[in-house]
């Protein structure tokens, strides 16, 4: 697959089918992905990719967690600054009702968090996950580098045919995960990433992007 064609078609698929993955896919994906560039070459990264019954009892634990209406454990680190404005605050407002519409759920919903927390936890019926774990004495750069790491591997994953959905959800339920995992307390969990082949049949969400104006600036060029 052409590298224009990955970039263009990775979305973040929320409905997977219950296909299997092949193994050496996963394999061939994380082992081009060692490539991803790091500061320094420290490669701060430790993935774990979770499956089978493994995977199935940690969703179901997470599920439980999310439809007893659990806040999730203390964050590690914010999912979004505080006081967010625009111009960030109308793209993320704009694509997430756009993007829970699309899964069936209002914005005026009196449960609508719990809705939306169980479905991440469901991890949108994907077969695997991958969690990308750092080191916790590892700085802003090296969560920069664990960034383009999973930017790397998301788009490998289209070149195998297969679509991804990161998810920083799974902080919520750090915890649970690393008790499933068995990441010792030296890691703190970045994100989760939902792998697996897209459902058939199911109208495919493309979120807008900013014009490219409004972001890049040419100088000297």
């Amino acid at each position: 697959m052409d590298v224009y064609e990955a970039v263009d078609s990775r979305r973040a698929v929320r409905v997977f089918s219950d296909e299997p993955i092949p193994r050496e896919a996963l394999e061939r994906v994380l082992a081009a992905a060692t490539r991803a560039p790091s500061s320094g070459n420290l490669q701060p990264w430790h993935v774990y990719v979770v499956g089978g019954e493994q995977l199935a009892e940690l969703k179901r634990r997470a599920t439980a967690r999310a439809l007893a209406g659990d806040p999730g454990d203390e964050r590690e680190y914010p999912m979004y600054p505080a006081g967010l404005t625009s111009p960030y605050l109308d793209r993320f407002s704009a694509a997430a009702a756009q993007r829970y519409k699309a899964l069936g759920i209002e914005r005026d919903d009196p449960d609508r968090p719990m809705k939306i927390a169980a479905l991440n936890s469901e991890a949108f019926g994907a077969p695997v996950v991958l969690f990308c774990y750092l080191d916790r004495t590892m700085g802003p750069g090296q969560w920069a580098d664990a960034g383009m790491y999973v930017q790397t591997v998301m788009l490998l994953l289209r070149a195998e045919g297969l679509h991804s959905c990161p998810q920083v959800m799974w902080t919520m339920y750090r915890k649970t995960v690393s008790q499933m995992v068995g990441a010792d307390d030296g890691l703190v969990l970045f994100c989760g990433v939902s792998v697996g082949f897209e459902k058939e049949g199911v109208p495919r969400l493309r979120t807008g992007r900013a014009d490219m104006a409004e972001t890049v600036s040419f100088l000297g060029v």
